[in-house]
């Protein structure tokens, strides 16, 4: 069973390079399934960049990856008294409601924090009216404050909002001025370092970092069989019948590799919302595309992809891959999970 991801390390590594160098003070995000690379790899990763700081999603994530790089992990999910409990001095907490300060305070004594703040993604943290109350709060329950942190959507039109809490930050008469913030361009960055000289201002990237080379990475799947089958025959766990004569393939790749599996997706528009309901329209009647694609097209399952290997048909005309080829697969990395991640 054969499911793999090669990248062609040189070109990825020199993306990386370059997102570092065009992003002062750059925190790299390392959390989930490390972007479908693995988050052990990508600390190391980061490690090799020079970088001093990283970002995880969990508690759990961050007691990981101590252990695989040197430098300060942040964790993303605010605190709660019930978090895992992680002492060590390089993890930098997040904060967002008043009454977890005492209790960090008493569990770990002299603990770095950053103070999330309430965007309009409306998720977690401080508003406005509170964020200096709570920033000063921190630090008189003997907490270290080091900085405050701005989730924003990733609808691209962030520089407004970000600018509002700039400002607010800028006037507050606060100790602390760095703002580690997400989903603003280089430029939009630059401009508000330019607008608020007295703020550090550090981005906190994940996908545009790991992911933004995809033309680097090549995700192949083998074929494990081939049968030579007839319309109306009845196969798979279901026993549909097949639509028309041809080859059904097994090919490796399954619900635990994240084939065919899908998180909602934000529809606007006309065009979006037709191309939705015709999706549905052939959800309903039983048909959905397969992610590999076999003499130059993208195939439809025979039926759900099992747990390790796909079923897929092959028309009769169409070119047979023999078993042990390899076919192209498309993959959302963000929930894909490789046999073997090789480098090239």
């Amino acid at each position: 069973m054969s499911f793999d991801l090669e990248i062609r390390a040189a070109d990825w590594r020199a993306h990386l390079a370059t997102t570092h160098a065009a992003l002062p003070g750059l925190v790299p995000v390392i959390k989930g399934n490390g972007y479908g690379l693995g988050r052990q790899r990508l600390a190391r990763e980061a490690g090799a960049l020079g970088l001093e700081t990283i970002a995880a999603g969990t508690y759990e994530e961050a007691d990981e990856l101590l252990g695989a790089f040197t430098g300060d992990v942040q964790v993303l999910t605010p605190w709660r008294p019930f978090s895992r409990r992680v002492a060590d001095a390089r993890v930098v907490h997040t904060l967002g409601r008043l009454e977890d300060i005492p209790a960090l305070a008493a569990q770990l004594p002299g603990a770095r924090v950053l103070v999330e703040i309430e965007t309009s993604m409306a998720r977690h943290g401080f508003d406005r009216h509170r964020l200096t109350e709570a920033a000063r709060a921190i630090a008189e329950a003997g907490l270290v404050v080091e900085g405050f942190a701005m989730h924003l959507p990733m609808t691209g039109g962030n520089l407004d909002e970000a600018r509002m809490w700039c400002a607010v930050l800028a006037t507050s008469a606060l100790e602390t001025t760095t703002v580690f913030c997400s989903h603003l361009t280089g430029p939009q960055l630059e401009q508000l370092r330019t607008e608020r000289p007295q703020l550090t201002i550090r981005p906190r990237v994940g996908t545009s970092l790991w992911l933004g080379r995809l033309d680097a990475f090549s995700v192949r799947a083998t074929v494990m069989d081939v049968h030579t089958i007839q319309r109306g025959e009845r196969i798979g766990y279901r026993q549909g019948r097949v639509p028309r004569a041809g080859h059904v393939l097994v090919i490796a790749g399954g619900t635990s590799h994240g084939i065919g599996l899908e998180a909602p997706r934000a529809v606007t528009g006309v065009a979006g919302r037709s191309k939705a309901a015709a999706k549905g329209g052939l959800a309903a009647a039983g048909l959905a595309l397969s992610p590999f694609t076999i003499d130059g097209k993208l195939r439809w399952f025979v039926e759900p992809p099992h747990m390790q290997a796909s079923m897929v048909l092959l028309p009769e005309g169409a070119t047979v891959p023999a078993v042990g080829d390899t076919v192209p697969a498309q993959v959302r990395y963000t929930i894909a999970s490789f046999d073997t991640i090789r480098e090239a």
